[in-house]
């Protein structure tokens, strides 16, 4: 290894070292500076009583140029300013022990890269020079810097696998959750989606008025009617593992996870307590099962897609892109209001939206989107659910896309057409304007019954589909007598 030496005038005092006799070795220090740098450092200084170096040997990896300046420098001086307190420090351990431990500073290097170095000094003689020698941390720093980019890619790694893991089970269980709203008061089940039909083997309208309990194991019931009362009288949501009822043939989970949240809804004109009731099959915790869910979410041609409470979207699976305008990526329509990305012609999705804030749930709404640069014309059918585990209020959405239905003729609507018909028998006995208004009168009591079919009831969608308020389809249906959603025959004039 070569080494290079640069020294300033002036002589050494030999002194007396403290236990060891070092003073002899003090007219040596140039020498010792240059074998110590080459034998067991990078750099070795010769540093005078004052704390101003004398003398400078250091090895090629160091860089020679530096050498003029360190010389006649108080070492001190030598290192940057964030580490000069360590060099002084060094010092004052020299001068009270007359070696120092071992300290690690930077000089200042080439286009203001610091060099790390670890610096540990003794004094020859008490009165003597103090020889620091320094090794160059450079390979060790960038062995570390190396390990911690590594590790912090390890973490980036690992929580990106944990939200795509999480991503996955929320948007999995949006897609396939059971989902009741079930009365707080009778426990009975007011409403349920097409997952719970299909987990309890009944139709959704066979599970209204149904106890949750009821489709359980015989071991489970009291469990679960007592997790209802539970979260009923406590006002907070409560979850248990329960067991099905099992039934020769059928091929439904046995273990499912029931939970129960309270919160308050509209129910037929007025505030009632709710219980959101969701069940879902035990899942396997192992990677197997996340798996078999990204598959599920990625491959399912359903949309299925999570917005907050004001219909803005948060996440949603590639389905989803589908209904989209052509070529708009996750980044773009993440934040966006639903009814914006997909277009709302009908208010549909505005109403379907705000009827699950009102009352939890919606099941197999049909509502039109599209059209005005928004994607393809068509028609979806939507369940949506409250998603109220987590901090953030949420509403998770499945969309099915159907074709728009053609407008059917009047061949087709035999009821009103033979209503219509039934109104020629009255030429010469009614005038023409009172005819006109009863045939108009019979065509919007056709409209509003077909629309409310079509929501299933659902008011909000239903006046979504008409183009108006839920305000003035209440008002329509009660001046045609309809107010409770019942569509009879119409009556014709006499």
């Amino acid at each position: 290894m070569a080494v290079n030496q640069i020294e300033s005038g002036g002589g050494m005092n030999p002194g007396q070292a403290e236990g060891v006799d070092l003073a002899a070795l003090a007219g040596l220090a140039p020498a010792l500076a240059a074998t110590f740098a080459s034998i067991s450092g990078d750099i070795a200084l010769v540093i005078g009583a004052d704390g101003v170096i004398r003398n400078v040997a250091l090895a090629e990896a160091v860089g020679a140029h530096q050498a003029n300046q360190w010389v006649g420098l108080p070492f001190v001086d030598a290192v940057t300013q964030d580490t000069r307190g360590k060099i002084a420090q060094l010092l004052r351990d020299v001068d009270s022990t007359g070696v120092s431990r071992r300290r690690e500073v930077n000089l200042p290097g080439a286009e203001g890269r610091d060099i790390p170095m670890a610096f540990a000094a003794i004094r020859l003689g008490a009165n003597g020079p103090v020889l620091a020698v320094g090794r160059d941390l450079r390979a060790i720093a960038a062995i570390q810097q190396r390990f911690v980019e590594a590790q912090q890619e390890l973490e980036r790694d690992y929580w990106k696998r944990r939200q795509a893991e999480s991503r996955y089970r929320l948007l999995f269980q949006v897609a396939t959750d059971a989902v009741l709203m079930v009365d707080a008061v009778t426990l009975a089940i007011v409403e349920a989606n097409g997952a719970a039909a299909e987990l309890f083997g009944l139709s959704s309208d066979q599970l209204v008025g149904k106890s949750v309990s009821a489709g359980m194991a015989a071991g489970s019931r009291p469990a679960v009617d007592e997790l209802l009362v539970s979260a009923r009288s406590s006002g907070r949501a409560a979850e248990i593992r329960a067991r099905l009822d099992g039934q020769p043939g059928a091929e439904r989970p046995g273990l499912i996870d029931v939970s129960a949240t309270p919160f308050r809804a509209e129910l037929e004109g007025s505030t009632a307590l709710l219980l959101l009731v969701r069940a879902r099959s035990v899942p396997d915790r192992g990677m197997e099962a996340v798996h078999q869910l990204a598959a599920y979410v990625e491959q399912t041609p359903d949309a299925v897609v999570i917005t907050d409470s004001s219909g803005r979207v948060l996440m949603a699976n590639p389905a989803f892109q589908s209904l989209c305008p052509a070529g708009m990526a996750e980044a773009e329509y993440k934040g966006r209001l639903l009814s914006e990305l997909l277009g709302d012609p009908g208010h549909g999705l505005a109403g379907l939206l705000s009827e699950v804030r009102r009352n939890g749930i919606a099941s197999q709404v049909r509502a039109p989107i599209g059209g005005a640069g928004k994607g393809a014309a068509g028609e979806v059918e939507v369940s949506a659910a409250l998603l109220t585990e987590s901090d953030q209020e949420c509403i998770g959405l499945t969309l099915r896309r159907h074709a728009v239905r053609p407008q059917p003729g009047l061949q087709a609507l035999d009821g009103l057409v033979t209503a219509i018909d039934n109104l020629g028998a009255q030429l010469g006995r009614v005038s023409l304007p009172e005819l006109m208004q009863e045939a108009s009168h019979l065509a919007e009591r056709h409209l509003l019954c077909d629309a409310l079919q079509r929501a299933r009831g659902h008011g909000a969608s239903a006046a979504g589909l008409l183009g108006i308020t839920p305000e003035n389809l209440a008002q329509r249906l009660q001046r045609h007598g309809l107010a409770a959603g019942r569509c009879d025959p119409p009556a014709l004039l006499n």
